[in-house]
């Protein structure tokens, strides 16, 4: 992957010198996209792109069933078609996640979400394509498999993470549509075939993102693709919307279980493998519906803030990193605030350019949280 990388920024250079104005026109978005990159907090990152981000085309002409298709796809289109790898595969992993989504007193919508991995370099990706709605969505970019200590440090590895485009693990739009992947539970596969286009996990909620502005039209647009699950594992989502209708989808089989709830952890809630998953001793999903049953449903962001917080895991020695990430997406606002590696006393808060913000990628501090570090039974 490093090798292919030079090979197209060396291209872009012979390009620029050779025919100026117009390789900027072909490839202006994505220096601009890759010149955006900067450092937020540790293991975190922040990325701005704004024009065609190639998804449209990527699913007009198919998709790609496995992260070797989808990378030739993404290289190629870094490339502007001047450079077609050859695919590879990421290895298998397993992580572990939960989501709560509540109501606000003032009848909003929040989503909360803790991305749990042994070892994660996160990536804040705002994107405002040409086609579809305006999103942020966050990536653990040592999935793009570039290599053992490998940062978004530098023009060259700025321009490789754009490849964080085509692939999220949680995110929301300007629609207020919030969307996150979590494991399931089990190592049962999900591969439809049914000639529809094929994604995998994390690049269908790049799709379901840039297309849907509900639960009930992303719904509709997974059943109109065929899935097929990344990195060897069983994953569900979490879907929520401004309305505050919450669901998680599941798949069992290769065919697509819908369950109504607002929390979700790393065990099936669908009637057909209901538990499956649960391991001895995890409360995070009972402590959640314990929070959500105790409010009655209802909370402020500080309140939900606080119960996503107390389900976070700390850093273990054995080598488990723990919570890499934490979202509270407003959905009604909408907007997103993350915090990096629980450092809850940090929160960095995101806006939607379309939803009239004078700085909508400006880095908020958000003043009401700052000085708040939440504990709960994870220490």
């Amino acid at each position: 992957m490093k090798k292919t990388v030079k090979i197209i920024l060396w291209g872009l250079l012979a390009l620029t010198l050779l025919s100026g104005i117009g390789a900027w026109s072909k490839f202006g978005p994505l220096l601009k996209g890759a010149k955006s990159v900067v450092k937020l907090d540790d293991g975190l990152y922040y990325m701005e792109f704004r024009g065609d981000d190639g998804f449209a085309a990527l699913v007009g002409s198919g998709g790609g069933r496995n992260a070797g298709e989808l990378s030739g796809y993404v290289m190629n289109f870094l490339s502007r078609g001047f450079y077609r790898p050859e695919a590879g595969n990421p290895a298998p992993a397993r992580y572990g996640c939960s989501a709560l989504t509540v109501r606000t007193p003032e009848g909003g919508v929040l989503m909360g979400r803790n991305f749990d991995f042994n070892a994660a370099t996160g990536m804040v990706v705002h994107t405002v394509p040409e086609q579809g709605y305006e999103t942020y969505t966050t990536f653990n970019l040592e999935f793009l498999g570039f290599g053992e200590g490998w940062l978004p440090e530098g023009f060259k590895n700025q321009y490789m993470a754009l490849a964080a485009l085509f692939f999220a693990l949680d995110g929301v739009n300007e629609k207020g549509l919030a969307v996150a992947d979590l494991m399931a539970g089990d190592d049962a596969q999900t591969h439809q075939d049914t000639g529809k286009p094929a994604l995998t996990t994390t690049s269908a909620i790049c799709y379901l993102l840039k297309n849907a502005a509900t639960v009930d039209e992303a719904l509709a647009l997974l059943r109109g693709i065929d899935m097929h699950s990344d990195i060897g594992a069983a994953h569900h989502y979490a879907i929520s919307d401004a309305s505050g209708r919450s669901v998680v989808v599941e798949y069992v089989d290769n065919r697509m279980e819908v369950v109504e709830s607002p929390a979700v952890a790393n065990h099936y809630l669908c009637a057909p493998k209901l538990n499956v998953g649960l391991m001895e001793g995890d409360i995070r999903y009972e402590f959640l519906c314990r929070q959500f049953d105790g409010a009655g449903g209802v909370m402020d962001r500080r309140q939900l803030t606080e119960a996503i917080a107390a389900v976070s895991q700390p850093q273990r020695e054995s080598g488990f990193l723990g919570t890499a990430w934490t979202l509270v997406m407003d959905l009604t606002g909408p907007a997103v605030t993350c915090y990096s590696r629980r450092h809850f006393d940090k929160p960095l808060r995101f806006e939607f350019e379309r939803q009239g913000h004078d700085n909508p990628a400006l880095l908020v501090d958000d003043a009401e949280l700052h000085d708040t570090v939440f504990a709960g039974p994870n220490g």
